[in-house]
């Protein structure tokens, strides 16, 4: 497990640092979006990586890995609107907005590691590609969940669907930054 977290750590650090650079360019500008909106943005990257998946290239220059670095974004800052509810403007500073993306990341990695501890780091045998199916499944799920106001039977919330399409999406970039 130890290789496993230094290299969650590692990736994490490479989605962080994106995002407190667009913090220093846009501010938190994201804080307009409502969770319906992030939604369909991840759909839209998730999407987009299954389609360089299938067709083999792609025609503008961002590759998958920029792609889950976004879904990786996305996600954190889903939890932090469901969190905060969206706002008209930007109202929470930029520190502000680190320490949110901290505390939400940390439950999302701890919610990983217990998940990985119980299944054997299984996500290491599966092929990249059930990762972005997975990310579109949960995508779709939580598309669901949204259009019935949130209300579920027996199925986790959006809040864990969006944990998990972060932690497929960190699973894809250990992958591809410690090619195995």
């Amino acid at each position: 497990m130890t290789d496993t977290v230094a290299q969650f750590e590692h990736v994490i650090g490479i989605c962080r640092e994106l995002y407190a650079k667009k913090l220093k360019d846009y501010g938190p500008a994201w804080r307009i979006l409502r969770t319906t909106s992030l939604t369909d943005q991840i759909f839209i990257k998730a999407n987009r990586i299954r389609s360089i998946e299938m067709k083999g290239m792609s025609c503008i220059d961002e590759d998958i890995r920029s792609e889950l670095i976004g879904i990786v974004n996305y996600g954190i800052i889903g939890l932090i609107q469901l969190n905060l509810g969206f706002s008209g403007d930007e109202d929470i500073t930029v520190e502000q907005a680190l320490e949110l993306y901290d505390r939400f990341m940390t439950q999302t990695k701890n919610l990983m590691y217990a998940k990985n501890h119980d299944y054997d780091e299984a996500w290491r045998l599966m092929r990249p590609t059930s990762y972005t199916d997975f990310i579109l499944s949960k995508v779709h799920r939580t598309k669901q969940i949204e259009d019935n106001k949130g209300i579920t039977l027996v199925s986790e919330g959006v809040d864990a669907n969006y944990m998990d399409m972060v932690n497929y999406a960190l699973f894809g970039l250990i992958r591809i930054e410690y090619a195995d």
